[in-house]
Parts: C-alpha cells; sequence; structure tokens
C-alpha cells in the first residue's frame, strides 16, 4: 500500500495531511523532494505529529536549500533532478510519499512531480483546498492524472466544510470523497490522532 499526496497547488495542506495518513495507518513517510526549509524540514515535521512507533521516515532523495520550485533550486547548486534518481525506500509497511507543490511543478526541463508519480508506479490523494478558484484547480489536476491513466485513491478537503464545492467536484470527477481535515486551532499530536482515527474507516 503506496499513497502519493499531492495537491492542487502549493501551501495546501500536504503535510498535515501526510501526518494523518501515516498515523492512520502506521505508515512510513518519504518525501522525495526538500526544497528550502533544511532547518526543520516537512519530514521532522510529520515526525513531530506523530503518536505510533512503527513509522519510519525515510531520507529525501534531494535535499535543497532555495524554497524555489525544484527544477529551479537544483539548477542553483548545479544538480539534476530526475525521475529515475527518485528511488523510494524499501519496506514492507504502507508508505506515504509527499509530494512538492502540485502536479506540474518542474523537476527538470522535460519533467514535473505527475510523471514521478506515473513512474512510481503508486496511487494518488489529492488534497483540495476551498478558494475561488479552487474547483477549476482541483478537476484540472484530476484530468492530468486521468490523462496519464494514474490511479487516483480519492480526494481529501482540507478546511471548513463547502458543500457545493465538493459536490460538483465528487459529481463530476467520479472520485470518492476521503473525508475531510478540519480547520485546526491547534496543531499537534492529539489532534492528527483524532483525524486519524476518523480516517481508519476508509482504507
Amino acid at each position: 500500500m503506496k499513497y502519493f499526496v499531492t495537491g492542487i497547488g502549493t501551501e495546501i495542506g500536504k503535510t498535515i495531511a501526510s501526518a494523518i495518513l501515516v498515523e492512520a495507518l502506521k505508515a512510513d513517510y518519504w518525501k522525495p523532494i526538500q526544497a528550502g526549509e533544511l532547518e526543520y524540514t516537512d519530514s521532522q515535521k510529520v515526525k513531530d505529529l506523530i503518536s505510533n512507533t512503527e513509522s519510519e521516515f525515510h531520507s529525501e532523495s534531494f535535499r535543497l536549500k532555495l524554497a524555489m520550485s525544484p527544477h529551479a533550486a537544483a539548477q542553483n547548486e548545479n544538480i539534476t533532478i530526475t525521475t529515475s534518481n527518485c528511488n523510494p525506500p524499501k519496506t514492507d509497511k504502507p508508505l506515504i510519499i509527499e509530494g512538492a507543490g502540485g502536479l506540474l511543478v518542474p523537476l527538470n526541463d522535460k519533467e514535473c512531480i505527475i510523471d514521478l508519480i506515473k513512474k512510481l508506479k503508486v496511487e494518488v490523494i489529492l488534497i483540495s483546498q476551498h478558494y475561488l478558484g479552487s474547483i477549476n484547480h482541483t478537476l484540472l489536476s484530476i484530468e492530468a492524472l486521468k490523462n496519464r491513466n494514474i490511479p487516483i485513491k480519492g480526494i481529501l478537503f482540507n478546511g471548513n466544510e463547502n458543500k457545493d464545492t465538493e459536490n460538483i467536484i465528487l459529481s463530476k470527477s467520479g472520485l470518492n470523497n476521503l473525508g475531510r481535515i478540519p480547520t485546526l486551532k491547534t496543531v499537534d499530536k492529539t489532534s492528527i490522532k483524532e483525524i486519524a482515527e476518523q480516517l481508519k474507516v476508509v482504507f
């Protein structure tokens, strides 16, 4: 069981969603590319939010200094990222893989995050957050995945409920609603564990 967590854009809540999924599935975690925030990476953030003792946190394939698109951050350090040098860790446990930005974030001049997903042959969990334009961004992301025959486990909505938006996205896409991450006043092990318990039934 391997899932790639991607979003309809950046700052959508992929890291919090990944923490919840890691806790719910007692899964391992891997972020192939960390761009910026090397003093406190997404892997470290997720690790600090997990209560179970079974999950392992695997090293990134690339740790880039600048908080930029991976292709640009890598160029700044004279590094070349390709899908062939982002190799997943070996594990017998479920694995949550967190992407960088959205699906068409470039890794190099030819490949994007979506190409890495295709190469890894894993199911996608798409994180959608409500804002003006999010219906369009969500449906475009879904269409891009379907055009490449990438399997989608479903959509995980992040934030307060918006029934009109959610209903039209689910109706047009035909995807499963995996649940919702409510707006959290406090993000800590307790809140993550509570939501994880609710999501367990979906998996």
